[in-house]
């Protein structure tokens, strides 16, 4: 195993989840218990479709079959599905919601944000107002692990009010997508370590 960043481990510290890391009764079939935990490094460990990523204690992870949420801050609904506002958190999906990823349920590729809906959604900041993704901001390649490289894009995201347009709040939907691996993790928060975290990813 690669060492995990120090930035990782400085920010994380040693805290210990206990009510937090309970399954929400909503999501039976989830589960918030981490596979692997260090104490001493205030880490653990989160497996999906070979890829391992190591996640801070106060990431709470509640994994299904093809995909997981990976809550990182205040959120007001835990077992919430995407597109649920008020929720700090970040989303892994498998090949199933890959293949309907994009507006219209049609399948997922990286010339798109991934919008798995076919009207309008609420803003993640702010459930009383509607989202509105523009064009990308960055594209690129970026390493998610050693022999593995995820297409990258970051989305301009508006936050806007029903009938009129005005415009609320911005937000960049960020997402890193494996297609021999068939991953794709969106984040819609600028979650802070997600990036590195992805980049020092260990393979099976």
């Amino acid at each position: 195993m690669r060492k995990i960043p120090s930035l990782l481990a400085a920010l994380t510290g040693t805290a210990l989840l206990t009510a937090a890391l309970a399954t929400p009764a909503s999501a039976s079939s989830a589960s918030a218990t981490p596979a692997s935990t260090s104490s001493a490094s205030g880490t653990y460990q989160v497996t999906f479709r070979g890829m391992t990523l190591t996640f801070p204690l106060k990431w709470v992870s509640y994994q299904e079959a093809d995909r997981i949420k990976v809550v990182t801050g205040s959120c007001a609904d835990r077992a919430g599905d995407y597109f649920t506002p008020g929720c700090r958190a970040f989303w892994i999906f498998g090949p199933e919601r890959i293949k309907r990823g994009h507006e219209g349920f049609n399948r997922y590729t990286p010339s798109r944000p991934y919008y798995p809906a076919s009207d309008v959604q609420a803003c993640p900041l702010n459930g009383k107002y509607h989202q509105v993704l523009g064009k990308a901001t960055s594209a690129g390649v970026r390493q998610a692990g050693s022999g593995h490289k995820a297409h990258y894009r970051s989305w301009a995201g508006r936050c806007i009010v029903e009938g009129n347009g005005r415009q609320i709040a911005t937000f960049n939907q960020r997402e890193w997508y494996l297609p021999q691996s068939k991953i794709l993790i969106v984040d819609q928060w600028n979650t802070p370590l997600l990036a590195d975290t992805i980049k020092y990813a260990d393979w099976n």
